[in-house]
């Protein structure tokens, strides 16, 4: 550059010639952006559904099996320990750079989100227990395989459970704790190092080298230890309790401590408080301690990436109705009936949430831009719904949630807000198909934290509803809507009770009058069918109706919609539109887990 008197100099420089203007483009992340990584990937890990994670895990702990076989092989093979540790990173190479899941790679990322409060620590125990069963059930195939399958020489089967024997006689407990932890830092240093890097000859060679660092130093990995504890188990040498107490249990213990503590710990406390800027769209509302502590049992479990809704105070003189919808479009009709039915109180509120399935990947810039569009655009579609309040003359709230959950949300915003009733729509409504990926046996869909109605949505039109009884909290939740549509849009309500044979007829007609009586629904018709097959008289019933009501089975209506075991003919052969109701009914764990148990009559 020529300058005004001539002379040749930089440009933009100083006397020394180093440039005093423009920008620096960093060649690699700073420690924010790195943890923002973590967290981001975090959030897909965590709400992944348990089906997908154990069988990652399975794939990942067979793959270990590799590491195993190679090392024991090359063992006998060579003079030195040294060469026949050069392959023993090649199954953590498959694990790692193929995305399997491996428990302790899995000290870091979630226990990050776990340590932003955005994650329960229940939440993290839950995947740190599917992720651990799946490894072992793949390090368990994979030992059988090595043990009875003739895979390994005399002397590679000889050197493989001399690995075995090692850890459990000639290393103490407290060695073999200390040795893992050292084994945890090095496998969580090396997640971290492979989110901080830009390409995956990086990250190879990370890995490789990471791991070598395991058999040269004498250290033990957990899901390794387990392989080979269970091939000495299998070739005679060892007890199970001796092998677990005295070599497995030690090395998992370690393992989590020094990848929790001496990375995770250590690496979020060297981060800036701005490092969740961009690793979650914004302004995120953290669990409570308390939610932090219990998960689902105090409320939230898990803090969606966006949550429009303001911090909430119960009103306890409303009737409140919370109606999560995926399309805005598409689903005003059950938002309409939520009208209607809290039109019929005195204080009726309904909150409509906006449920929008997050991508799995997000470009980690764009993460406020993202989230201004869709915020945006779903407060646009929701504008339309809230004119649906003023005709009832109903307080109308609405909120937005952007996650990488679906189904799971809905109970968390249940718990947080403590509405009386949740109106859903069923099949159209993508939250079911998204439900199925996420815990179909969870303790959500077998204790309900309130009143449930899912409803078969065919055109919504309630002005002629058939109500089937048979007595029980389930009922009396139908006839609390039915009573309301009454009241507010002149719904005809029918109501049918089955008995088996002309015998229980005038038992049937006693019935139905004194629960019509109880439920205030004695302007109903009623009518009392003998022929004993109570779908085939629904169906009957039903011609000339608009809405069919129907009760949970003894078996809940919710798990099993969400786990698509309900098969009742009736919803599919009816051309009325149907409503699903279910009650929260105390029953004993064992009930709620295997489906079973009476229902409250």
């Amino acid at each position: 550059m020529v300058d005004a008197s001539g002379d040749v100099g930089p440009p933009d420089g100083g006397d020394d010639g180093v440039p005093t203007a423009g920008g620096v483009i960093a060649d690699m992340f700073s420690s924010d952006e790195v943890f923002q990584r973590i967290v981001a990937d975090a959030d897909h890990e965590i709400t992944s559904g348990a089906r997908e994670l154990f069988f990652s895990a399975v794939a990942g702990g067979f793959a270990i099996t590799i590491t195993l076989l190679v090392y024991a092989s090359m063992y006998p093979k060579t003079d030195s320990s040294v060469v026949a540790a050069l392959l023993y990173p090649i199954g953590f190479i498959y694990i790692i750079i193929g995305g399997y899941q491996l428990y302790t790679e899995n000290t870091l990322p979630p226990v990050a989100l776990t340590l932003e409060r955005l994650a329960s620590i229940p939440v993290l125990f839950r995947h740190w227990v599917i992720v651990l069963a799946g490894n072992f059930a793949g390090g368990a195939v994979g030992a059988a395989v090595l043990a009875f399958g003739g895979v390994l020489e005399p002397e590679a089967a000889a050197a493989a459970a001399e690995f075995a024997r090692h850890g459990v006689y000639d290393v103490t407990r407290i060695q073999l704790f200390f040795k893992a932890a050292f084994a945890g830092l090095v496998v969580a240093g090396v997640v971290w190092v492979n989110f901080a890097a830009r390409d995956t000859v990086t990250r190879l060679l990370t890995v490789y080298l990471a791991f070598l660092v395991i058999p040269l130093g004498d250290l033990f990995h957990v899901v390794v230890s387990f392989t080979e504890a269970l091939f000495l188990i299998f070739v005679g040498d060892v007890g199970v309790v001796l092998a677990f107490t005295d070599f497995v249990i030690p090395v998992l213990l370690g393992n989590t401590i020094g990848g929790v503590v001496l990375v995770t710990v250590v690496n979020y406390y060297q981060t800036t408080e701005q490092r969740l800027e961009t690793a979650r769209f914004e302004n995120v509302r953290q669990l409570s301690v308390r939610e932090w502590l219990l998960g689902g049992l105090a409320g939230r479990s898990y803090v969606p990436l966006v949550d429009t809704v303001e911090e909430f105070v119960r009103d306890p003189d409303s009737y409140r109705i919370l109606v999560p919808i995926a399309n805005p479009r598409t689903e005003t009709g059950i938002v309409d009936l939520a009208c209607a039915v809290a039109s019929n109180r005195e204080t009726g509120t309904v909150h409509v949430v906006h449920v929008v399935q997050a991508p799995e990947k997000r470009r980690r810039a764009s993460g406020h831009d993202r989230r201004d569009r869709i915020t945006a655009e779903s407060e646009r579609l929701l504008e339309d719904v809230r004119g649906i309040g003023d005709r009832y003359g109903v307080t109308l709230e609405t909120s937005t949630i952007i996650t990488h959950r679906s189904f799971e949300d809905v109970f968390d915003r249940a718990n947080r807000t403590r509405p009386d009733l949740v109106v859903m729509e069923w099949e159209r409504n993508e939250l079911w198909a998204s439900a199925r990926a996420e815990r179909p046996l969870d303790e959500l869909t077998n204790q309900l934290p309130c009143d449930f109605l899912v409803v078969k949505d065919r055109d919504l039109d309630y002005s002629r509803v058939l109500l089937p009884t048979a007595g029980g909290p389930d009922s009396d939740l139908s006839a609390e809507v039915a009573r309301a549509l009454n009241t507010t849009v002149g719904a005809e309500v029918s109501l049918l009770h089955v008995v088996d044979g002309p015998g229980g007829r005038d038992a049937g007609e006693a019935f139905l009058r004194e629960w019509a009586a109880e439920h205030d629904l004695t302007e109903a018709t009623a009518t009392v069918d003998d022929s004993g097959d109570v779908e085939a008289a629904i169906e009957r019933a039903a011609n000339g109706n608009t809405m069919v009501m129907l009760g949970a089975t003894e078996r809940g209506l919710l798990a099993r919609l969400v786990t698509n075991s309900l098969h009742l003919q009736v919803v599919d052969e009816v051309e009325a539109s149907v409503l699903l109701a279910e009650r929260p009914t105390d029953r004993s764990f064992a009930d709620r887990l295997f489906g079973r148990g009476r229902r409250g009559k």
